[in-house]
């Protein structure tokens, strides 16, 4: 994977160095005042009254050179979409398998978790096909704003939806191997189902303030319309969505991860004091963690950095880097089946998992 990723990065920051001597060739007028641009910043047009028309659905906004160079470059339009190209085609198929063997028969308890995810996964998958759209044809939305707000919501929901159902996932391993007696007891069916119905509902919450305000906007002076990557945070509406952001990253990435983190390690240390052989095991789950941290770590905290900065100096270089680091949750949506496909491998070697009293009972092989 970093074979695939450093390449991806050394190719950014050798088209930032480009840009700067090619922003004076922008059809942009250089001496535009309007802050430089999640999104990049941009101002609203004070003449868009005059430049509206019937045919044209986008307001108009203003945006320096610099940010043109960065929509329109080539990391935008060429190689981040292949990337989600290459998720879509292992993704959508391994996740739709995943469905399709889990609605055939009644499944355990971390099956309706797993058929949550993958569900996630799917939805996720599919909203990149129109950014992989919008990517290819020089970052210009031809889908309209309603369209723009769903791709929006589905692909920012549908992430942290995947990141609350991995939580769950582990929460479930972590009883079963070091509270055995309290899992046994548990309504494991019912909790997992109203555990994934309240994840789906609370984010699909979250994501209504991303429906309240404009996401596609028509570049002044260009011939292409935005969707969610320029917005006017000189506007009150567009202000607020700062700390609500930030806060929906605190909720939806560092807090699933930091119970991940505890369970992974309480489950391999208590592993490791078994009588049982659990090495295979221990090194599955310490290699989902990794590619788990890998995939979204990057991501969200460029992302939660950027909104720092953009909240307190109004600046927005990180987010040239963030679009990169998305990439890698884009592929974490097509490893889950395989890698869920590895747990239930080394965790079904072994059914047996003698507790610290000496009490044979199934513990991973039953979750």
């Amino acid at each position: 994977m970093w074979r695939v990723f450093v390449p991806l990065l050394l190719t950014l920051f050798f088209e930032n160095s480009l840009q700067d001597s090619a922003s004076k060739y922008s059809r942009i007028n250089p001496s535009n005042n309007s802050p430089n641009p999640k999104t990049f910043p941009g101002t609203t047009d004070s003449n868009a009254s005059q430049l509206f028309n019937s045919s044209q659905l986008q307001p108009l906004i203003n945006v320096s050179a610099s940010v043109i160079n960065h929509t329109t470059g080539i990391i935008n339009t060429r190689i981040i979409p292949s990337a989600y190209v290459l998720a879509i085609l292992i993704g959508i198929p391994s996740n739709v398998f995943v469905l399709a063997c889990l609605s055939g028969r009644k499944v355990l308890s971390s099956g309706i978790l797993y058929f949550s995810l993958a569900l996630s996964d799917l939805l996720l998958l599919f909203s990149l096909t129109f950014r992989v759209h919008y990517h290819l044809n020089n970052s210009d939305w031809i889908f309209g704003e309603l369209a723009c707000k769903l791709v929006t919501a589905c692909f920012y929901g549908n992430i942290y939806c995947s990141l609350h159902a991995h939580m769950c996932i582990s929460v479930m391993r972590y009883l079963a191997v070091v509270h055995p007696f309290l899992y046994r007891t548990m309504r494991k069916r019912y909790c997992a189902i109203w555990t994934s119905l309240t994840i789906w509902a609370v984010f699909a919450i979250a994501m209504a303030p991303e429906f309240v305000v404009q996401q596609s906007f028509r570049v002044s002076g260009q011939e292409f319309v935005t969707c969610h990557d320029i917005q006017p945070y000189e506007n009150a509406s567009y202000q607020v969505l700062i700390p609500y952001r930030l806060s929906l990253i605190c909720v939806g990435f560092f807090l699933p991860s930091m119970v991940i983190a505890f369970i992974y390690g309480s489950i391999i240390y208590h592993l490791n004091r078994s009588s049982q052989d659990w090495k295979r095991y221990i090194k599955a789950s310490t290699l989902v963690f990794v590619i788990f941290l890998v995939c979204f770590a990057p991501c969200n905290s460029l992302l939660f950095a950027h909104y720092v900065k953009l909240y307190t100096q109004r600046q927005y270089d990180l987010y040239a880097y963030y679009r990169v680091a998305v990439c890698l949750c884009s592929f974490h949506s097509c490893l889950d089946p395989f890698l869920s496909y590895l747990l239930t491998k080394t965790s079904t070697s072994q059914v047996k998992f003698r507790s610290f009293s000496s009490i044979p009972l199934k513990a991973l092989s039953t979750i």
